[in-house]
């Protein structure tokens, strides 16, 4: 029963990203999630009791993902293999999550109306820590002297591009979808890019 349930909420999640990512959400009804995927609207509330519920779901599923990125900043001693890691967890999370990561930038774009304050408190401890932990390594000449937060910044929005800026990108490459080789070419070029740009050394980590 729990996994029919589960298969059952996975299906209305999705067509959820695909709707708030297209409609933002004020212009979302219920309705439209429930015709999208053939579903009485009844269902839908019964997995989900209100159209805020629901939403905060949508954006938990980017969230979610999110937060753990910055584990390699935790695992690792040494900047290169940090940041390598978290730049192919970023990727990845624009891979697969396209439609959650567009809702999500929306929500800021728009000033975070809907965003709960502990999700707002968990993404701000999260970037202290990896702030922090970037400070560390430049105190220790292990990368240049570079402000922390505005390489996040830099990181973020270099990362988040694929999936919220999609249509530009698909456009450029003269694609209907962007294929595993683009990411991976993606994710390469920003390694190379920043390790380089940071001053550093990929030998001193081996």
């Amino acid at each position: 029963m729990s996994r029919i349930r589960n298969k059952k909420q996975a299906l209305i999640l999705s067509a959820a990203c695909e709707e708030f990512a297209k409609q933002g959400y004020a212009g979302t009804k219920i309705a439209d999630i429930a015709a999208k995927i053939e579903l009485p609207k009844a269902n839908i509330y019964y997995y989900f009791k209100s159209k805020e519920i629901l939403y905060r779901h949508v954006l938990e599923s980017f969230i979610q993902p999110l937060l753990m990125a910055t584990q390699p900043f935790d695992q690792y001693d040494h900047p290169a293999a940090a940041l390598t890691d978290f730049i192919k967890l970023k990727i990845e999370i624009s891979k697969n999550h396209p439609n959650a990561s567009k809702v999500f930038a929306n929500e800021i774009l728009h000033g975070a109306p809907h965003l709960p304050p502990d999700i707002i408190e968990k993404l701000i401890q999260q970037t202290c820590l990896a702030s922090a932990k970037l400070q560390q390594w430049i105190d220790k000449e292990l990368m240049d002297d570079i402000d922390p937060l505005h390489l996040l910044f830099m990181l973020w929005a270099s990362t988040q591009t694929y999936a919220d800026f999609s249509w530009q990108i698909k456009l450029h490459l003269k694609s209907d979808e962007m294929q595993a080789q683009d990411f991976e070419v993606a994710t390469d070029t920003l390694i190379k890019i920043v390790l380089k740009g940071c001053g550093i050394s990929t030998q001193m980590a081996e």
